[in-house]
């Protein structure tokens, strides 16, 4: 599935992208709020300001993954890999961390 694709689905009204590939997809500053993305695989892609608050990502495969300034609002990050994942200054008020992350511990 390709980005003008999941963008259409979602602005009509579809929010399941389970296991969805998007390796090296550019997501900048897009809205998905609300999307189900668990599995989905998101190695190196830019999601940097992307509205991604009430998402659930867990599962998903985020190595090398941007999300500077991204909304994660509420997001479930639970089940995933953090390393090498670049979360500067994201908000991540009220996400579901994996086990034994704090949002202190990560740069904000």
């Amino acid at each position: 599935m390709n980005i003008p694709e999941i963008l259409s689905r979602y602005a009509a009204g579809q929010r399941d992208f389970r296991k969805t590939n998007l390796i090296a997809a550019n997501l900048r500053s897009v809205n998905l709020s609300g999307a189900d993305l668990s599995g989905a695989d998101l190695r190196g892609a830019n999601l940097t300001k992307a509205n991604l608050s009430h998402v659930n990502l867990s599962n998903a495969v985020l190595a090398g993954a941007n999300f500077t300034q991204t909304n994660l609002t509420s997001a479930n990050l639970s089940d995933i890999d953090l390393n090498g994942v670049n979360l500067d200054l994201a908000c991540l008020n009220g996400a579901i961390l994996p086990n034994g992350v704090s949002s202190n511990l990560i740069s904000q």
